[in-house]
Formats: structure tokens, sequence, C-alpha cells
């Protein structure tokens, strides 16, 4: 009891504080505690686990099947997952059981293993030896026997090779203490390929004792990815292979190359201009460089890329999209011909939103799948002399606002014709007050957009063990009331193809010159990069690459707000310069942005909110259009916050992180439901933390063309709508 009380008291001096801490002229908004439980004995109203066909891979090996990814039996396999980073994909035994039936309660179908390659105790890589070459026997054991119980519930794996290995003086690898990540240099460096090849035949013939299988012959995995966010063309355009040494408070994991990898790298590209380039056209750009046949020709700087011809630029160009799609040819040829793996690979994610994507993925989309990552408004940091963290800055606004920059055209962009098309990292990242958009926005299209696969980064970044209600970060969802509470509704959407996928398909072509140019538009030109662009188009029909070395650049078509999907399902509308995102199909219907000043009429939800900004989700539990379900699940979302978090005056920041538990601002007012067919009673079930029901109960309002819930009594995020017929 006395316990109880403290916590009262706390989180009654949490919110003074924060109503305090607001800028003068800020809505300040109620915000009250809410945890998750991933832990919890049932019974759940909220289980969607029935989406998930346990075993995972029971049927085979995922397969690609007319451009998309199915499962051994041929049927379509939509991947609606999570990551789970470093330390948290080896979880104590004694947890994993319960971590894997948390995941498939919420849906959850995938968990991509990512940021695993540390050195003990951060990974699987054994500190003990002094090189990277040894995988350590007990987080082995952890991780095996995590992986069974993920298969068990219907969970496969998306396994990454290398993401953040850390080489050592006794890999053989020169200049080890400069490399960071080794980023860019493990496109080209013959010894780090080498040693990635045989991390991956370490790490895929290991045999899992508890599934019996070595993970190279394991249905229970779905794809297998070999970089992540690791492009010679990126390094290049952000001038970080010169070889510079390191600058004052840079960040470790994008430090330039070392300069002995530079001249490695200049050493290359002579042999690249020897063998691949016309005579006449190199000694074009020896003239044009003022260089003499005798000495060797210099790669550009960034600086330098404005006043260089074409023909120098395209030239350079593609010699690193060539680097890399040699990487990549090489790697799929040693997993799928020596190691005999039987999943699809993917070569790398396109990663930078204010960066072009087409080089990348031109040599990336050879493989099995084009992947990609985006986050709105990713945390930008402020670092000390050393490179530490010492603060961050959001710009703290709604995507709903800007359409023709959000994560739906950034990511899509990518998309070509005839590929799976998957999304391994997405995120609107903590404290964003608007984030409660980014599921309900996302699943819509993604389903519309007939996406093979998308990944929250990240569930967690810790094992079980350490987990507490409180945002540690800006990215894990695990801790997060309203994200989690819409990972269910949106695995039902995004699974079941609630939102139908688009009518047509618009083929987009680009010219060579066209890909190898976006290298050198300014940021200003994202998210398309090419002149003529109408991003605009992406929210209206399926826009997919049918060609890198088209002819020409083709245009788009042209489109404006109130953006509507060719399926009139999806519509984003403006109003006065603020969004709202709205969706109406037979068995799910949702709002996301803001509520209060478009009026809400879709033919089932109808909404009179007191939250200026909201998200609501209403979708069929039971699989029947709303018009006939007997049980919905219903999320509503706001703002989050950890207890005693504090905003800089600008709300672009934070000066206090705050601690646990969680706060949610409940969403607020009534909820007309109309269209109920042949119904006779509705009950509101409110839910708690872990799905499960918390009363009192309500019996919504019979009104003439429906019925009418008010939204007061309850802090919660999320509701069972029970319908009597």
């Amino acid at each position: 009891m006395m316990g109880a009380m403290l916590l009262r008291v706390a989180v009654f001096l949490s919110l003074v504080a924060l109503s305090l801490a607001a800028q003068p002229g800020v809505q300040t908004p109620r915000l009250e505690p809410f945890e998750m439980i991933w832990n919890a004995e049932g019974p759940f109203q909220a289980d969607v686990s029935f989406l998930l066909d346990a075993p995972a891979g029971k049927n085979g090996f995922v397969k690609v099947l007319n451009g998309h990814l199915a499962d051994g039996a041929g049927k379509r396999l939509r991947i609606w997952g999570v990551n789970f980073s470093f330390t948290a994909s080896f979880p104590e035994k004694e947890f994993a059981p319960a971590v894997a039936a948390h995941l498939a309660r919420f849906g959850v179908n995938c968990a991509r293993i990512h940021h695993h390659d540390w050195r003990t105790p951060g990974g699987l890589i054994d500190a003990s030896f002094p090189d990277s070459r040894h995988l350590s026997p007990d987080m082995l054991d952890r991780f095996d026997f995590f992986v069974s119980e993920l298969k068990k519930r219907g969970i496969y794996v998306d396994l990454n090779l290398n993401v953040a290995r850390a080489f050592q003086a006794g890999d053989g690898v020169k200049d080890t203490d400069q490399l960071g990540f080794g980023k860019a240099v493990t496109l080209f460096d013959p010894r780090m390929i080498e040693l990635q090849k045989e991390f991956a035949s370490l790490y895929l013939t290991h045999k899992n004792p508890y599934t019996g299988n070595e993970y190279r012959n394991e249905p229970g995995v779905a794809l297998v990815e070999l970089v992540n966010e690791n492009s010679l063309i990126e390094y290049w355009a952000r001038g970080r292979l010169q070889g510079d040494p390191p600058k004052t408070g840079q960040d470790p994991t994008w430090r330039d190359i070392p300069d002995s990898y530079a001249r490695d790298l200049d050493a290359l590209y002579q042999k690249y201009l020897a063998s691949s380039v016309k005579t006449a056209d190199v000694e074009a750009i020896r003239k044009e460089a003022g260089v003499a046949t005798s000495q060797p020709l210099p790669r550009l700087a960034p600086a330098q890329f404005k006043a260089a011809s074409a023909l120098r630029f395209r030239t350079e160009a593609a010699f690193y999209v060539g680097l890399e799609d040699q990487f990549y040819q090489s790697m799929s040829s040693f997993l799928k011909n020596e190691l005999k793996v039987q999943v699809p690979v993917i070569a790398n994610s396109a990663h930078a939103s204010t960066f072009t994507s087409y080089p990348l993925v031109s040599a990336s989309s050879k493989l099995d799948a084009v992947d990609t990552h985006v986050y709105w408004q990713h945390p930008s940091y402020t670092r000390d002399a050393n490179g530490k963290t010492t603060g961050f800055e959001i710009r703290n606004t709604p995507m709903v606002n800007e359409p023709e920059k959000s994560t739906i055209v950034t990511l899509h962009r990518s998309a070509v014709l005839g590929k799976p098309f998957t999304v391994s990292e997405v995120n609107h990242p903590y404290p964003n007050e608007y984030a409660a958009e980014m599921i309900p926005v996302l699943a819509s299209y993604a389903s519309f957009l007939d996406w093979d696969a998308i990944f929250w980064y990240s569930f967690e970044h810790s094992p079980a063990l350490n987990w507490n209600s409180r945002y540690p970060g800006h990215f894990d969802i695990r801790q997060d009331p309203v994200k989690m509470s819409q990972l269910a509704a949106g695995a039902l959407v995004f699974q079941r193809g609630d939102v139908a996928a688009s009518r047509k398909t618009v083929s987009r072509t680009l010219a060579q010159a066209s890909v190898l140019d976006s290298i050198r538009e300014p940021a200003s030109g994202a998210p398309l990069f090419t002149a003529g662009a109408q991003p605009g188009a992406f929210l209206q029909d399926d826009v997919r690459i049918a060609s890198f070395d088209a002819p020409k650049t083709s245009n788009l078509p042209s489109a404006k707000a109130p953006y509507r999907t060719n399926t009139k399902e999806i519509v984003w509308s403006m109003d006065k310069g603020q969004g709202l995102v709205t969706v109406s199909s037979p068995r799910y219907e949702s709002a996301a942005g803001f509520t209060i000043n478009t009026p809400v009429r879709l033919k089932h939800l109808n909404l009179s909110l007191d939250n200026p900004f909201a998200s609501v989700m209403l979708v069929s539990l039971d699989s029947k259009p709303i018009s006939e379900s007997t049980k919905l699940l219903l999320t509503t979302g706001a703002r989050t916050a950890n207890t005693g978090m504090k905003w800089n005056q600008a709300r672009t920041s934070l000066v206090e992180t705050g601690s646990g538990p969680m706060l949610i601002e409940p969403v607020t007012g009534a909820i007309r439901l109309s269209n109920m067919g042949k119904s006779t009673r509705l009950e509101i079930v409110p839910l708690d933390g872990a799905g499960r029901a918390m009363g009192p109960f309500e019996t919504a309002e019979k009104i003439l063309d429906g019925y009418r819930v008010v939204l007061r009594k309850h802090t919660t995020p999320w509701y069972v709508i029970r319908v009597w017929r």
C-alpha cells in the first residue's frame, strides 16, 4: 500500500513538473501512467496470435514467387516484424518463452536479429580471442534457445551477417584501431570480404540443438541480409573515402576510412580506368583534372562535384556502383552456391532519406529483394571532443503535415518492379509528440502499396532481465503504450490485407545518367532526386522502378492534396496546413492527424475528440466486416512521455529524460459507430498493458444510427468492443 501511494505521489509530482516545464502558449496535455506488461498471464482479450502460422517454416523455406515473398507452400507471406538489437537477441533462457509469447500476441511474425555481431558480452563474437573469428558458445546457446521459442509460435527470424563487427589485429586486418565498423571498406577489401564469408559459414552452418537444424537449413529463417546501411556511394558523397584523420567530435560509427584503405581504393580506381573506360574518355578526364598520363588520376572530393564534368563524375560514380555490385554478387554466390542457403538474400538497405537511393538499389536489386530504411525526423546528435553523444535535436513536427516528404514516399521511391519490397527499419523516434500517426499511416499504405515486410525499429536493445517501463533512448517500442497497442491492430491490417492493394502499378524508368547524377543532387531534392518528380503520385498509385538504364527518366502522374488512393480507401487531406489520414475499408477504419479541425465521418467510425492531434484505429478481430463483427479492437493514441520528462523551451530536445512508468495522454471525446448491421448491444472493454480486460465494462449508448461511445473514464490506449447480434 505504501509503495503504491509513493508511486502515485511521484506521478503527481512528475505531472506538475511537466506542466511547469511547458513553454508559454503550448498546450500541456493531461498525462497519466500506463505500463505495458510483457510477461503477463492471460486470459487476453486482444491476442492476435491467430494470425501466425506456427511453427514458423512448417511448410518449407520462404521463397520469392511472382515478385513477392511466399512460404514453402506458395502462400503469400507478409512479414510484420520488429528488430531485436544488441543484447536483446540473447534473452535469459527463463525469459525467452515469455518474450516469444508476448511478440506472438501482438501479431509479430518475424524478428530481425540486428547488431548482434559485437564482442562479448555485447554480442556473438567471443572476446576471449585476439580476433573476431570465434563465436561465443554461451551467447550462441542463449540465441539458439530464443530462436527455438520464436519458431514454436510462428515467428521467423531475419539474420544479419555484418552490422557492427569490430575487426581485430588478430584477423590479419590493417589499421584496426582506425576502422570503427569498417563501413565502406568491408565492400572492397579482399581480406575483409574473406572474413565475412568465414563468419557467414561459422554462423549459418552452426546447428541449433533446440531445433535440430543448421541455420542454412532452418525453414524458420525468413531472410538473410549481407550488410546494413553500408555504402561506398554514400561514403563518397559524404567525403568519407579520402582517408582523412578522425575529426574532433566525429561520430565513430561514420568515420572516414583509414588512409591506407583510401590508397587501396585509389589503386582500384586506376585499374578500373585502365580496364573499363575508353582511352579517349580517360584522357579527357586527365585533361580536366590537370594530371599527366604518367600520374594516377585522383578521385573526386565532394567539394569538386559541382565543377566536375558529367564524364568525370559519372565515370567515378559508376566505379563505386560497380564495386558494390561485385561485393553483392560475390557474397550471394557464396551463400547460395557454397553454403546452400535456401532463403532469399538481401544485399543492403537503402537508408538515407536526404540522399539518393537509386545507385545503391540499381545494384542491390539484382539479389532477391529490395530493402530500405527511413526515420521520420531522426535525432541529430551533438557530441563532445571524443565523439560521445551529449545531446540531440529533433524538429518535433507531424508527418501528416508533409505528405510529399513522408516516410511513405521516401521508402517507396526504392520499390522495384517484380521484386519483393521490404522495410527492415522504420520509426518515428521518441520523444516526437506526433508519433501516434506512425503505425496507422504506415500499416495502411504498406498494405495498399503491397509491401512484403515491415520491421519496426526497434523492439528492444537490452535483454529481458533489464526491461522496465521507460524509454531508454529514441527507438525501442516495447514500453510505448500507444505504439504497442497499435502494433496489434496494424498486424491485423497488414497481414490480412485489410486495405486493398493498388489497382494499378505505374512503371517508372530511370536513365543511367539520372541514377548517377542524383548522387550530387542537394538534400533539397529529397525524397525523389529526379527532375519533374511528383512525390504525391506515390500516395495515389503503386509506383515502381522498371529500369535503371532506360533511354530517359520518365515523368510521374501529377498529384496534389487531398491524395486519394486509386482504391478510394485512403485519403490524405490537408486543411490550412494541417494533415489528416483517414482509411475506410470493410474490416478496418482509422484516422490519424488533426482530427479536431476536420470532422471524421467514415462509414462506421465517426469522431468528435477533445485532443487536437490523435489517432484512432478500429479493426475487426474476427475477420468479419465491421458491420458483421462480434469483436472489434479499438486503439486510441496521442502523446507519450517518461515520468518527469522535461522539454526544452523550443520543444526540440529534452532537459530531463525522466523515468518510469510511461505516461500517456488519454484520448477523450465521443466516438459514434454507425452502420453496425443487426446488432442489439455494444459493450466497451478497456484493456490493461497486456491486453487483458480491466473494469468496469461499459455499455454504449444506443442512438438512431448506431452507438455512441464516450471516452473519459479509463486511462488506456486500447479497448475491445463486443457486439451482440
